[in-house]
């Protein structure tokens, strides 16, 4: 992580917004979030404020919200957080940030997913949204989205750290399914509009199901079968043939298989952020390591459990 030099306050916030969008310099300003790329503070009820401080990358991630969410949220059964003002770079803040709208929920990570049926039922409704033709010129996904026949090493690898950091449940069915995955058919088909980062803290919840999606930043266009792996994670137990069924078009065997394997290193990744927040290392959250175990405990048993 990267963090910007300038110290992101209250007072900082403010200042910014009174020179440059004075109109919202009045509002109400607190804290809302520290993620990995941006600080979020909350503008108001109904307005946010982000800005980078842990990568020199958020720069960039931010613009392309700006220029791509406005066209894209209108489609989307769920609320998102919308742009409404770009700040500039300044002596003050050196970097660019934005003023959004303000998504209301929970993070999936503190308050999981409990109804379901339901909540497969509105994640399949929001990727079938979201998962339309991307036109020429979209974004590419930076180190997303890469044929999962040329990350053998990385599994491998990931696997051992996983194995390292607690028990894992059933190494041996992880590495049968990872070999089926590596042989499944790539996508073929032209590419399509994907969130890119939907992990337990980008998905919020309210009364046992989803209700809103936040971070675009990491939008791109590729294979469905990127975000398809998230239900493993943020679903709870029995409830992914229920958004198999539920998503549009109906994925063919070859994107299931390839979602599987993304969900089996998303569920790495999420067990290694808990581990590092169970031992107080910079980045970790212990909210992510019980969803992350529990998506491996399922991908290991056989298909269709």
């Amino acid at each position: 992580m990267t963090r910007t030099e300038t110290e992101i306050t209250a007072e900082l916030v403010g200042e910014l917004l009174r020179d440059q969008h004075p109109d919202l310099a009045d509002l109400p300003l607190r804290l809302g979030a520290r993620g990995w790329d941006n600080q979020l503070w909350r503008l108001g009820d109904d307005l946010a404020v982000r800005l980078p401080w842990a990568t020199r990358s958020a720069d960039a991630l931010l613009h392309k919200e700006y220029d791509r969410l406005p066209g894209l949220a209108p489609l989307l059964p769920l609320p998102v957080p919308v742009p409404q003002r770009l700040g500039r770079a300044s002596e003050r803040f050196p970097r660019p940030w934005l003023v959004t709208t303000w998504v209301p929920g929970e993070p999936a990570d503190r308050a999981p997913a409990t109804r379901g049926d339901e909540a497969a039922d509105v994640l399949a409704a929001f990727l079938t949204a979201l998962h339309r033709p991307a036109p020429a010129g979209a974004p590419a996904g930076r180190d997303r989205g890469r044929p999962l026949g040329e990350l053998g090493d990385h599994f491998t690898e990931q696997l051992a750290s996983a194995a390292a950091a607690g028990p894992i449940a059933d190494p041996d069915a992880l590495r049968e399914v990872w070999e089926d995955v590596r042989a499944a058919p790539a996508w073929e088909e032209p590419p399509v509009w994907l969130h890119g980062d939907l992990h337990p803290a980008d998905v919020l919840t309210a009364d046992g199901t989803f209700c809103g999606v936040i971070d675009f930043g990491d939008l791109f266009a590729g294979d469905p079968a990127f975000d398809l792996a998230a239900a493993w994670i943020l679903l709870p137990a029995g409830a992914i043939d229920r958004f198999h069924r539920a998503y549009r078009p109906s994925p063919d065997t070859a994107t299931l298989r390839r979602a599987r394997g993304w969900a089996v290193l998303r569920a790495f990744s999420c067990v290694f952020i808990g581990d590092a927040g169970d031992h107080g290392r910079p980045g970790g959250k212990p909210t992510w390591g019980p969803p992350g175990h529990a998506a491996l405990r399922r991908l290991a048993a056989p298909v269709g459990r």
